[in-house]
């Protein structure tokens, strides 16, 4: 399992809505909404992760 990294959620990679990739890092998201929000701002939302 995978967390959406702008809401939380756990995602199932296999099954996830959408995916992106940044910095050689695939992220795996619940929605298209949430991919869209962060490619918009990976660093926002990476910046969260890391708290």
């Amino acid at each position: 399992m995978a967390i959406d990294p702008v809401c939380k959620m756990e995602v199932e990679e296999s099954k996830a809505a959408a995916t992106s990739e940044y910095k050689d890092k695939k992220y795996y998201f619940c929605s298209v909404a949430c991919k869209k929000a962060f490619d918009q701002d990976p660093e926002k939302y990476l910046a969260e992760e890391k708290k």
